[in-house]
């Protein structure tokens, strides 16, 4: 009975010892998380707390038009209203095009008496409040741009080092919805220090605003991005040059894995319709953005547009690649004639067939190569022919190309 009762008593005393050791380590945390709060530790657990900086934005990749790539500084708000105007009326808000972002040349070339950023009166004379009422009365969203550094890149404005909570409530107050931010002028330090502060400061603001990085794919914004906007620039600058489209594409594919809705690889804005590539080669331009979940943003004028251009930033069933919910990014499994793949959601698969040489080609795929099992039977659709195959394939797809076009196919295995 001794033995027993000892025992118990044993048991309780490490019980007692056990919830003393719990109730000092709680104050001890206390302590510790009370004189810390304001200390780098806390910012630095608050940069990376995911479930905060999460706004809900970018499930899809985004759509509409930014004005740099057809009008550069050469912007303003009539053009701007026009923009919206256009794509209304050409039936591409339908499609999914909804934003309607200013680049670069907006502002003044200093902040007024308050420290506030302000529209540049000669261009933008109604202000970017009344401009993003426009915008909105039209069922579109507004966009607007900044740097993170002393000025943007034209030099024309400065930008939002230092003041980013400003400039953040700033475009909070004027109904902006999305923000592109450059990377010009800095004061040396590395954008994944830079990028988030302003990250913090769109969450403050009380207004959902897109967050694109235009990092330029220096420091492998891949990387760290998700934790910091909705999309990241991959590349350098893109130009209206199939050379351009190519090697841009090349880089961004890189970073494939790391795409996901909330979160895309950005190999900059759409040249389809600027005029210095053939149709073919803007045809390979958009299938390649689309298959690879890109942001599709028109850098044409959209007031003038021809219908090889409508055609091809119209076509629904490509379009229709980019936005799909599965949110995959394409990779390549070939690289002679080039071939990129992408799973979609109901255990469908994208396929395109890129001819950047300049000679024709003949080429046979395997489809086990897109990851569908040997002996599948697949219906194909061709999204630029509008015509589903007549045969459905098994094992092997084939296609003709001339120098620099493509085919795009939607394969779904039939059951």
């Amino acid at each position: 009975m001794g033995t027993r009762t000892e025992g118990l008593l044993g048991k309780l005393i490490c019980v007692l010892l056990s919830c003393l050791m719990v109730m000092a380590a709680a104050s001890s945390r206390a302590t510790i998380m009370g004189k810390v709060s304001n200390t780098k530790f806390h910012h630095h657990s608050e940069r990376l707390r995911r479930n905060l900086l999460a706004n809900g934005l970018g499930k899809s990749p985004p759509m509409g038009w930014n004005s740099w790539n057809h009008f550069w500084c050469d912007i303003n708000e009539d053009i701007v209203k026009a923009a919206a105007d256009a794509l209304v009326s050409s039936g591409l808000s339908k499609l999914g095009y909804e934003y309607v972002n200013i680049d670069d040349c907006w502002g003044e070339q200093v902040r007024d008496e308050n420290g506030n950023l302000q529209a540049k009166n000669a261009t933008f004379p109604s202000g970017i409040k009344a401009l993003a009422d426009y915008v909105h009365s039209k069922g579109l969203k507004l966009g607007i741009y900044s740097s993170a550094g002393y000025y943007t890149c034209s030099k024309q404005m400065p930008g939002s080092l230092g003041y980013e909570e400003q400039d953040a409530k700033t475009f909070a107050l004027w109904g902006v919805d999305y923000l592109k931010y450059d990377n010009c002028y800095t004061d040396g330090s590395k954008p994944m220090d830079r990028y988030p502060i302003m990250t913090r400061a769109l969450m403050k603001a009380g207004r959902p605003i897109y967050y694109s990085l235009c990092e330029w794919g220096d420091m492998h914004p891949a990387l760290w991005g998700f934790q910091v906007g909705n999309s990241w620039r991959t590349t350098g600058d893109i130009t209206d040059t199939f050379e351009s489209v190519m090697s841009r594409a090349d880089a961004n594919e890189v970073y494939a894995d790391y795409a996901r809705p909330g979160g895309w690889n950005d190999p900059d804005m759409l040249e389809v319709g600027n005029g210095g590539m053939t149709k073919d080669e803007y045809i390979i331009h958009f299938s390649l953005w689309a298959i690879s979940k890109a942001p599709l943003l028109l850098g044409c004028d959209v007031r003038n547009l021809t219908k090889d251009t409508m055609d091809i930033i119209g076509n629904k069933e490509v379009i229709a690649i980019n936005q799909d919910p599965l949110g995959v990014q394409a990779k390549k499994v070939r690289t002679d004639v080039e071939i990129w793949t992408a799973p979609l959601s109901g255990y469908r698969f994208a396929v395109l067939i890129v001819n950047r040489d300049q000679w024709p080609a003949n080429v046979t795929t395997h489809l086990e190569d897109f990851g569908i099992p040997p002996k599948t039977s697949v219906t194909a659709r061709d999204l630029w022919e509008h015509k589903t195959l007549e045969t459905p394939l098994v094992g092997n797809l084939s296609a003709n190309l001339d120098p620099h076009t493509c085919k795009m196919y939607l394969l779904q295995p039939i059951s």
